[in-house]
C-alpha cells in the first residue's frame, strides 16, 4: 500500500512522474465516483464525470493549495463537475432500481435479504432528496468530512453546514420513519 502523501505524489507528478498521478487516481477514483453518483443518480454519468475530474486535476494541479487537504480540493472539483454535467443535461434522472447494492458479508441469508432491503430503502430515500441535502449528508456520513472540510468543499460557512446537515437529517428521518425501531 502506498503511504506517500497526496502532496508528495502531486509534486512528483508535476516533475513528470506519471506513476505518481496513477497512484492518486487509484486512491481517489472510488470516492470521487461515489460523490458524482450521489449528485447525478446515474452510474454511467458518474463514471464520465469521474474521468473528467481526473483530467481537470491533471490540467490544474498547479492550482492546488497545499494548506488544504487534497481530498477536499478534488472533492470540490467533483461536485462542481457533477453539478455542471447535470445542468448541461437539464434533466432529472429517475431512480435506477437496477443499481446493485453490495450484499452484507454475513453468512445468514435472512440477514442479507433484510440488509439489502434496508440499504435500498436508505439509498432511495437519499436519492429522492434535494442535491444540497444529499451532498451534505454524504460528505459528513459517507466521506466522514469535518464541518470545516464540508464548508470548504461546498464553499459555504461552518454554521450553514451545521444548519443544512440538521435539516437534511430531519428530512431523511421522516423519509425513513418506518425503518426506525423502538
Amino acid at each position: 500500500m502506498n503511504t506517500e502523501t497526496d502532496q508528495a505524489l502531486l509534486a512528483r507528478y508535476m516533475r513528470g512522474d506519471r506513476e505518481a498521478f496513477a497512484t492518486l487516481v487509484v486512491r481517489y477514483q472510488k470516492p470521487m465516483y461515489n460523490a458524482a453518483f450521489w449528485v447525478l443518480r446515474n452510474a454511467e454519468d458518474a463514471s464520465d464525470v469521474t474521468q473528467d475530474v481526473f483530467l481537470r486535476v491533471a490540467e490544474r494541479c498547479n492550482d492546488y493549495d497545499p494548506k488544504y487537504r487534497f481530498f477536499s480540493w478534488i472533492y470540490r472539483i467533483t461536485v462542481n463537475e457533477a453539478l455542471n454535467f447535470r445542468r448541461r443535461q437539464a434533466r432529472e434522472d429517475e431512480l435506477d432500481d437496477d443499481v446493485d447494492i453490495p450484499a452484507a458479508e454475513s453468512a445468514n441469508p435472512e440477514w442479507q435479504v433484510a440488509e439489502g432491503q434496508q440499504s435500498r430503502r436508505v439509498r432511495a430515500a437519499l436519492m429522492s432528496m434535494s442535491t444540497n441535502d444529499r451532498m451534505v449528508l454524504t460528505l459528513r456520513h459517507f466521506s466522514e468530512l469535518s464541518y470545516e472540510e464540508i464548508a470548504q468543499v461546498l464553499d459555504i460557512d461552518d454554521k450553514t453546514v451545521k444548519s443544512r446537515l440538521y435539516e437534511a437529517r430531519l428530512r431523511l428521518r421522516d423519509l425513513l420513519r418506518d425503518l426506525r425501531t423502538n
